[in-house]
């Protein structure tokens, strides 16, 4: 990572009000460095350049990290993450809520096979990788939170994750737009918490993290 983005990258962790000590930073541009070079074989994102890792990646994923850190109760330890792709936002939200346990799944090898390496390169013990379809249920728990980032829609995010969720637990869905039709779309029994707007900083595009509980 050049100068110019890792400049970009602390003083976004600032701006979202996120402490952080050196080697969280190093960690994030670790990440961000590991990304961009196994990007080069194994096609796991589409952005390409260092300061678009920063914003649309890193500082993204920092921005829902920092809405865990703030707005989740402590005890709120086990999160899902579903449909991971790259390892995010759950590789960052691992550095940055190291309290929480994160595991996170998605069904194309190679992208669990870069998560697993970049769980070992920075040593995030409290991180779990599962290659599988979420829907097949490998997990011997529930979660207290599950997340997806541009996973699919919320119902049918919410659907495959039915079993897996806590009584008491939420959902968390980072979406772009949200359409009347995809929330009225929602199975009866899961209800919309709340849709909060994130600012990303650096980043002028829409965001929103969709709040949802299962009802009683």
């Amino acid at each position: 990572m050049n100068l110019a983005s890792e400049s970009l990258l602390r003083q976004g962790l600032s701006d979202l009000g996120i402490a952080v000590d050196e080697i969280d930073i190093q960690k994030l541009i670790q990440f961000s460095e590991l990304l961009l070079k196994w990007n080069r074989v194994y096609n796991l994102t589409a952005i390409t350049e260092p300061h678009e890792v920063v914003t649309k990646h890193l500082l993204d994923s920092a921005t829902f990290a920092s809405y865990l850190i703030k707005e989740i109760p402590t005890e709120f330890d086990q999160v899902l993450d579903v449909g991971c792709g790259g390892g995010l936002p759950g590789i960052p939200s691992a550095i940055l809520c190291p309290t929480k346990n994160f595991t996170l799944i998605d069904s194309v090898g190679k992208k669990i096979a870069f998560v697993n390496r970049a769980k070992v390169l920075l040593n995030l013990n409290n991180l779990t990788a599962i290659n599988e379809r979420v829907e097949k249920n490998v997990f011997s728990q529930s979660f207290d939170l599950i997340s997806s980032r541009a996973f699919s829609s919320l119902e049918l995010f919410t659907s495959l994750t039915q079993d897996l969720i806590k009584e008491n637990g939420y959902w968390l869905a980072m979406k772009a737009k949200i359409s009347k039709e995809e929330l009225s779309a929602l199975p009866e029994n899961v209800r919309i918490e709340g849709i909060i707007p994130l600012k990303v900083p650096f980043l002028n595009e829409e965001r929103n993290l969709v709040i949802m509980q299962k009802r009683n």
